[in-house]
């Protein structure tokens, strides 16, 4: 997606104007008053004693462009962030480290994730609330994003102890889940893998290659799965098919345009 054009004359221009990542560049102009990642946020929601809304994307996330265009840019919905809590926006490719521990609450808490990450965080960052792209009102099955704020702000002001403590549970939980998870050496069920594979065989697109309808994502474990069904009995039916979903797949990545940046 192409860099978008800056206002020449923004009615709104926050902390993210000082940043290099193009994401952030991006929202600098919102009327949300963003902060990048980074101490001075941190300070600012331990000393108001207000919980932080962390937004996490990237530059050619589609839904994370629909969401900015909705609710970043709606005064309103910007007035309720900026009186509650302290906004962070951050680069998921600028700051991996900070994505993939949120993405792993997100996961864990909700069954599944993506861009744009919504989480909800105590002063001393630990997550308590997660999602991914929030409408501005009740639509596909998820609440507004007003309501959520609205709600999320009501039960802090009710109970923040308590939020803050149910964070601290969740964290050691996920420490102790990904301890356990490591130290693991039981086998998989074969009937795991066929089920996935039968996921997959659904939600193919035979036409364009890839899974799902549009906007499609390049997904490395999917493509990673096949390869290695396929690997596990050759001959089966249900093998070959794999390797043809998965070399399809990435013929027509490779025909779209999307190459190596230095290898090409």
């Amino acid at each position: 997606m192409a860099a978008e054009i800056q206002p020449s004359n923004p009615a709104h221009t926050n902390r993210l104007a000082h940043e290099k990542s193009p994401y952030l560049l991006q929202h600098a102009h919102n009327p949300v008053d963003w902060y990048p990642w980074g101490e001075e946020a941190f300070e600012k929601a331990r000393r108001e004693n207000k919980p932080i809304f962390l937004s996490i994307g990237y530059s050619t996330c589609h839904w994370c462009h629909v969401m900015a265009h909705e609710s970043f840019e709606n005064e309103e919905i910007a007035a309720i962030m900026n009186r509650e809590f302290v906004n962070i926006k951050v680069d998921r490719e600028e700051r991996p480290d900070v994505d993939r521990v949120y993405m792993t609450f997100v996961q864990a808490t909700t069954g599944g994730g993506g861009w744009p990450m919504s989480v909800w965080l105590t002063p001393d960052l630990k997550p308590f609330v997660g999602g991914t792209y929030f409408p501005p009102e009740d639509r596909y099955g998820q609440p507004a994003f007003r309501k959520v704020l609205d709600r999320i702000a009501t039960a802090w002001k009710q109970d923040h102890e308590k939020i803050a403590e149910s964070g601290s549970r969740i964290v050691e939980a996920l420490r102790e889940s990904q301890s356990s998870a490591a130290d693991s050496k039981a086998r998989i069920e074969t009937a795991v893998f066929e089920n996935a594979y039968q996921q997959l065989k659904q939600s193919y697109d035979p036409r364009e290659g890839g899974f799902s309808m549009a906007p499609k994502f390049p997904r490395p474990v999917a493509l990673n799965f096949l390869t290695r069904f396929h690997a596990r009995d050759p001959k089966s039916e249900s093998a070959k098919h794999a390797l043809e979903m998965d070399l399809f797949t990435l013929r027509k990545m490779a025909a779209g345009g999307m190459h190596d940046h230095i290898g090409g």
